[in-house]
């Protein structure tokens, strides 16, 4: 007894062929029959790789958004950064003005 899947048996009906249920099959009806499965096996194998292709793609665009969050995340702390900076820096300017201003103190050194 030949046992066939549902794919083994459609494909082969779909090319106007049928294959007989007993064995032993003839040279003709071993080669359609290993046509049959390569192309089955083949089909599969598109599918994989079909899969995994958007699996990869997938993990790829969400790589992009997260990177992509990221950077405008990074972006405003360099904004909030220079903001601060800049802040600092007018207060030091203010206090070395102030302090150049005053009369100088003098000191007394003394070398031992």
């Amino acid at each position: 007894q030949l046992r066939l899947t549902e794919e083994e048996k459609r494909l082969p009906a779909q090319e106007g062929v049928t294959l007989p249920a007993d064995l032993p099959l003839t040279q003709a009806e071993e080669r359609l029959l290993k046509k049959v499965r390569r192309k089955i096996r083949n089909k599969q194998s598109a599918q994989d790789s079909r899969r995994r292709k958007k699996e990869y793609l997938d993990g790829l665009e969400s790589r992009a958004a997260a990177c992509s969050a990221l950077n405008q995340e990074l972006r405003k702390k360099v904004q909030e950064l220079e903001k601060s900076n800049g802040s600092l820096l007018r207060q030091l300017q203010a206090l070395i003005k102030e302090t150049s201003t005053k009369p100088a103190q003098t000191g007394t050194c003394v070398l031992v």
